[in-house]
């Protein structure tokens, strides 16, 4: 993308973690649901094993799986329904335990629709009926099951009639923002305009922006969020500016196991991210480079939460 529309078919579990690690598939519900189906894809492989070498074998896997992206903790998530599932059917064999990771792969993905278009409802409350909305790299249907989270939220404002004019970031360094986002709101019918991550600040100073809508990677127990790097910046701006700062993701997506966005993981990506585009060098060689993908937005700066079970407000405790 943008280039053009290519669909890939994966029937290797490891093609599935390159995939994953490559951001072909990219955004935290769309890895969680990847990542079960990789889960099936290597019990499909291994299920001529006997069945504890199996069992050994496919939990291998699953933690290869499990670590091709650490921020995200849809994956994980994923993951560990999948494992506890194998857990409660000891007595399963090979084949049963591919059916019930299928039948756990079908279940997330469609779930996850369901709830995407759940949590745009209760955020498309939120909006006016005239709203200016600037988002944040990509949270559309290709970062969730076909739905999506914060553009999810524009869907389901633009379905009753609102009228939305979307500001969308480029998101440097691979442009998702410019790439996916502007393509998807444009095959909705939504008005859209792109600009560079550094005008965000000056069009907020313009006073035409009504709020800001991104989606999360991972959110810790006290409403602090992990999302692509420039959501940080994004929220500051509008702190200053007097803009709401609104997050659309689902449940799975919040972390009930750490306290703070301080103990979320932040993935580095290759310097050549930065470096080069594409394959052409925009950067002298030998340049040092700082290659975090996420960014931490404390919670005071989070004016509300919006997942599947409705819209939530400080102070954040999702124990």
């Amino acid at each position: 993308m943008p280039y053009e529309e290519k669909y890939l078919e994966i029937t290797d579990y490891r093609v599935m973690i390159k995939a994953i690690k490559d951001l072909a598939i990219r955004g935290a519900p769309a890895i969680g649901i990847a990542g079960v189906f990789a889960a099936t894809l290597a019990a499909m492989e291994h299920e001529k094993l006997p069945r504890d070498d199996f069992r050994k074998k496919l939990l291998i896997s699953m933690e290869e799986i499990s670590e091709s992206r650490p921020t995200a903790v849809n994956l994980s998530w994923g993951i560990e329904k999948a494992k506890k599932l194998i857990e409660n059917n000891s007595e399963a064999d090979n084949g049963e335990i591919i059916k019930i990771l299928h039948n756990l792969s079908q279940e997330i993905l469609e779930e996850d629709i369901v709830m995407c278009k759940t949590m745009g409802r209760h955020g498309a409350e939120l909006l006016p009926e005239e709203c200016t909305i600037i988002t944040h790299c990509n949270a559309g249907g290709l970062a969730t099951g076909g739905y999506g989270t914060a553009l999810g939220v524009m869907f389901a404002a633009h379905e009753t009639g609102k009228k939305l004019h979307v500001y969308a970031d480029e998101t440097r360094p691979l442009l998702q923002g410019a790439r996916l986002t502007t393509w998807e709101l444009m095959k909705a019918g939504i008005d859209v305009t792109l600009i560079t991550d550094n005008m965000a600040a000056h069009l907020m100073k313009q006073g035409v922006v009504d709020c800001c809508i991104t989606g999360a990677d991972r959110i810790a127990s006290n409403g602090d969020v992990a999302n692509k790097i420039g959501t940080y910046g994004l929220a500051v701006s509008a702190e200053k500016h007097g803009v709401p700062f609104y997050v659309a993701a689902p449940y799975s997506t919040l972390d009930s196991s750490i306290e703070s966005g301080a103990e979320i993981p932040i993935e580095e990506r290759d310097p050549s991210e930065v470096t080069e585009f594409r394959g052409c060098r925009t950067a002298p060689h030998n340049v040092k480079t700082w290659t975090p993908a996420f960014d931490v937005t404390p919670n005071y700066m989070v004016s509300a939460i919006i997942t599947e079970k409705g819209v939530h407000r400080a102070p954040y405790n999702f124990k």
